[in-house]
């Protein structure tokens, strides 16, 4: 359910919000996680600042009476002090606190260079947590097979249709989520709206048309509000399937397979992105599939496999190359 900052915001960080959303053309979903970084931090400042009783609950400190004076009062101090609270009283990991600091940059920024409402940016030094790099974890071809394959019941043809999407095209949950059956368009492509409202256009393969094929005709129709009609994928009550609906429905299969128990629907998108890319695909090719915004975010895919590491090695000329015995040193120099 989408939060309601136009009640809970002081008028500066409203101002902000719609900015983001109507003028630069955020999506959704990152206006609100904007909404919840800045409304934490502000709450933190209150408790730092004793402007509430200590023992306040963080979720009862109300920030609509923040107002421009308490903002340019705050210091590059203030917001260590605040990521220092959120990392070790609320367990934030790195990764986390790096978000929180650019939501801080994007707002101060925009008080600064755009509203001029501020002279100074408090954050122009702050320096962001470095997030350990880890390698995305995905299926392998045979584990991706099989989650194919388990999709059953009573919603079986949808639930086979949206693993196929998502292994086959690496689409994000919430692009999954949004897809209209007006997007199916009749060249064989599909339209993707993705982050930042970004569309892009894929090519659906042989195993997404039969998917398609096989589901549409499931597909309810009657019964349906005039809100929900085009959206592809329904719920059971015949509402376009949420977020939430297609994380369980995924995790429900996850889980029953072997070594995948721990895993997201997010792994998906990686496996599909791996699996193409260790394919042939052309990593620039990648990143327009995936809408990555940079090729840096995509080349992340081109880390290698043991198999191939070890072919890699067995290929060089020199790898069956062994030292001569003691007896064949000994005739090799008698020829000499």
């Amino acid at each position: 359910m989408r939060l309601s900052y136009i009640e809970q915001s002081f008028p500066l960080l409203r101002d902000f919000l719609g900015y983001m959303e109507v003028v630069k053309g955020r999506s959704v979903n990152t206006v609100e996680e904007y909404f919840i970084d800045l409304r934490t931090f502000f709450r933190t400042i209150k408790k730092l600042r004793g402007i509430v009783p200590q023992d306040t609950e963080m979720d009862d400190i109300t920030i609509d009476d923040i107002d421009i004076e308490l903002i340019r009062s705050i210091t590059l101090q203030d917001v260590y002090q605040y990521l220092n609270y959120v990392k070790n009283d609320r367990g934030n990991h790195a990764r986390s606190l790096a978000r929180k600091c650019c939501s801080l940059r994007v707002f101060f920024r925009h008080l600064t260079n755009y509203t001029h409402q501020l002279d100074v940016n408090p954050v122009l030094d702050l320096d962001t947590p470095k997030a350990r790099k880890t390698l995305p974890k995905y299926l392998t071809l045979e584990q991706s097979i099989s989650l194919l394959q388990s999709a059953d019941g009573e919603y079986a043809e949808r639930d086979y249709c949206m693993l196929t999407l998502l292994l086959n095209c690496g689409l994000r949950r919430a692009e999954l989520v949004g897809l209209n059956l007006s997007d199916i368009r009749s060249d064989g492509t599909l339209r993707i709206l993705g982050k930042g409202n970004k569309e892009r256009i894929v090519y659906l393969n042989e195993a997404c048309q039969v998917a398609l094929d096989k589901y549409l005709p499931t597909r309810p129709v009657d019964g349906v509000e005039k809100k929900h009609r085009n959206a592809l994928f329904y719920s059971r009550l015949k509402k376009r399937l949420s977020l939430q609906g297609v994380h369980y429905i995924i995790k429900g299969y996850l889980s029953r397979i072997d070594g995948l128990k721990d895993y997201s629907t997010h792994k998906l998108r990686h496996t599909a992105a791996t699996l193409m890319y260790r394919n042939g695909v052309d990593i620039r090719v990648l990143k327009e599939i995936l809408g990555h915004e940079n090729l840096g975010t995509t080349e992340i895919y081109t880390h290698l496999s043991s198999e191939q590491l070890e072919k890699a090695a067995d290929s060089n000329p020199l790898a069956h190359i062994h030292p001569l015995k003691e007896a064949e040193k000994k005739t090799e120099n008698k020829k000499e």
